[in-house]
C-alpha cells in the first residue's frame, strides 16, 4: 500500500495552512498514495493562547477537519489527520490535541486525544509547558482497517514505550507518531526513538512531522526539526523527509509486521519477574 507523509510548516491561521494541506494532499493522491498522513497540530502552530483561544474551533465547528474529510471522500483516500489544535469542553478553558483517523468516504473511524504532555526544559531558553494549554487525553486507542491494524499516537507520547507496547499486544501494525519536535531533542533523539518503538514492537512506525520556522503573527515564533521518517518493522529507515515541506511516500505491508515478529516474537515471550527492591 502507497503511503504518504505530508511534512508541514504550519503557521498560526488554519485558512492559510489548510491551503497548503490540501495541496499537498492532492499532490500525494495524483502520486498514487492511498493513506496520507499530516503531523501534529496541522490546523494551527502558535505559543499564543489568547491567540489560539480567537482562531481555534470546536471539533464539530472546525473547519480543517471538515474539508479534509470532504477531500478524503473526493480522492478515496484514508487520511491521518495527525493533530488538530481544538477547542473543549474543559473547565480551566484548555484545549484538545486530537488526531483523527479518516476512511475513504470521509467518515471518522478514530480520534485519539495525546495522552502525554511536553513539560519540559530543553534549556535555559527553550522551555515547554503544553499541559497550560491542553489537557491530556486517557485513552490509548487502535482501529481496525482493511489494510492492517493502526494505533494512533502524537509527539511526546514517542518517549513513553509502554503506550506502544501496548498499542502493539492490541494488535497494531502500523503506529503514528505525527509531531511537532523541537530541532535540539530532534537532532539528539528522534530517530533513535522511532526506531526503538519499531523495534520493540514489530511494528511500522509513520511519523509525519512540522519543519522550519513558523510564521506567526502574536508571541514567539516556534521551530521544529522536521525529518518525517517511516521506519520499517525491523527498525529500517524506509523514508527521511529531510528538513523541506513536501511529501515522502513508502510502501508498507502488513506482512512485513508478521514476518518481523516471527523472527523476534519480544511481545508473546514476556518473562515476569519481581522487584526491584
Amino acid at each position: 500500500m502507497k503511503t504518504a507523509l505530508l511534512q508541514l510548516c504550519s503557521g498560526d491561521d488554519p485558512q492559510e495552512n489548510l491551503v497548503q494541506t490540501k495541496e499537498l494532499i492532492a499532490e500525494a493522491s495524483s502520486a498514487g498514495a492511498e493513506f496520507v498522513l499530516t503531523p501534529e497540530v496541522t490546523n494551527c502552530v502558535s505559543t499564543s493562547r489568547e491567540h489560539q483561544q480567537n482562531v481555534l474551533s470546536f471539533e464539530d465547528q472546525d473547519l480543517t477537519l471538515r474539508a479534509l474529510r470532504e477531500q478524503a471522500s473526493e480522492l478515496d483516500l484514508w487520511v491521518l489527520i495527525g493533530s488538530l489544535a481544538l477547542k473543549a469542553q474543559d473547565q480551566d478553558g484548555r484545549f484538545a490535541n486530537r488526531s483523527f483517523l479518516i476512511s475513504p468516504d470521509g467518515s471518522i473511524c478514530a480520534k485519539y486525544d495525546k495522552i502525554h504532555m511536553f513539560d519540559v526544559c530543553v534549556s535555559e531558553t527553550e522551555t515547554y509547558k503544553e499541559s497550560a494549554g491542553y489537557r491530556p487525553g486517557r485513552c490509548a486507542i487502535t482501529c481496525d482497517t482493511p489494510f492492517g491494524c493502526v494505533g494512533l499516537t502524537v509527539c511526546y507520547d514517542l518517549r513513553f514505550p509502554k503506550l506502544y507496547r501496548s498499542l502493539a499486544k492490541a494488535g497494531a501494525d502500523f503506529l503514528t507518531v505525527p509531531s511537532a519536535f523541537s530541532p535540539v531533542t530532534g537532532d539528539a533523539h528522534w530517530e533513535a526513538l522511532l526506531r526503538a518503538r519499531a523495534i520493540e514492537t514489530g511494528c511500522y512506525v509513520l511519523a509525519p512531522a512540522q519543519t522550519g520556522e513558523h510564521s506567526s503573527s502574536v508571541g514567539r515564533p516556534r521551530q521544529t526539526y522536521g525529518h518525517s521518517m517511516v521506519v520499517g518493522p525491523w527498525g529500517d529507515v524506509l523514508a527521511d523527509a529531510g528538513t523541506d515541506v513536501g511529501v515522502v511516500q513508502v510502501e508498507i505491508n502488513k506482512t512485513t509486521v508478521s514476518n518481523a515478529r516471527k523472527r523476534i516474537p519480544s511481545l508473546t515471550c514476556e518473562t515476569r519477574f519481581s522487584g526491584p527492591k
